[in-house]
């Protein structure tokens, strides 16, 4: 069985002093849900605070990016020389990385390919705006975006993955995607595609999560389905009630509390 993975992602949100805060009022909450994997990805600044108050706990870190060269004349840049070690997760190729700051799916690839060189677990963000969702294209949309992404990976690389499947409409928006309309997209879309890539019991070991509005209110639905393995959460990770509440009712939906 797939473990289900919640993970919080605060985006360019906390100072240094809140996140401290932040993590100290989500951890005894977040212990109790021992038979899911919680991750809390902070921004850069506030990792190597976290990191010590998540010592001794099952909680994992997370960063929110990286850059694929191990050091070098590139400003402003983190690598996974200065990750490794402090994290164990990063988030890889978010949609708002890729709508602000130019990422594609070549840079995406060149990316898990540095986190998986230097021990780091990628999230690898995958999904399509509303226009191609309109449009029918989501399917063949998100096929090319894990082909590229995952270029020239092996099977047991792939295996490691998490995957978030983030409708772009969906994100921020309070619009969330249905929960059997994700767990189609994640069938047809992701497992389909590796399974053609790599084989179906490549595509079966991975874990996908879904993104996108989600909250305590909505996190069961998404997590009875099948196909859906955690969730990656934004605003509502802010709000350490609402975090420990996925969590917990994650646990529940997969039979797991």
């Amino acid at each position: 069985m797939r473990i289900p993975i919640i993970a919080g992602n605060w985006k360019m949100n906390t100072t240094v002093a809140e996140a401290a805060k932040l993590v100290q009022e989500m951890l005894p909450g977040l212990q109790a849900v021992s038979k899911v994997e919680r991750v809390v990805c902070p921004p850069f600044v506030s990792l190597t605070t976290v990191a010590p108050l998540l010592q001794g706990t099952e909680v994992k870190l997370g960063a929110q990016n990286l850059y694929w060269e191990a050091k070098g004349a590139f400003t402003g840049e983190v690598s996974p020389t200065m990750l490794q070690g402090l994290c164990q997760y990063v988030i890889i190729g978010h949609s708002e990385r890729r709508q602000f700051f130019g990422e594609t799916d070549e840079t995406v690839n060149l990316k898990i390919k540095a986190a998986l060189a230097h021990g780091l677990l990628p999230i690898v963000c995958v999904g399509e705006n509303l226009a191609q969702n309109e449009a029918g294209e989501t399917v063949s949309f998100i096929a090319s975006q894990i082909k590229g992404g995952l270029a020239g990976l092996s099977a047991e690389q792939v295996r490691g993955l998490v995957i978030a499947y983030e409708p772009i409409w969906a994100i921020g928006t309070g619009k969330a995607a249905t929960a059997d309309g994700a767990n189609s997209v994640i069938a047809s879309a992701i497992r389909n595609t590796i399974a053609k890539l790599y084989n179906k019991t490549t595509a079966a070991a991975v874990r996908v999560q879904y993104g996108g509005s989600v909250k305590p209110d909505n996190i069961a639905e998404f997590m009875s389905q099948p196909e859906i393995d955690g969730a990656l959460v934004g605003g509502a990770s802010l709000k350490a009630s609402d975090f420990v509440a996925i969590a917990r009712l994650s646990a529940e939906a997969k039979g797991l509390s």
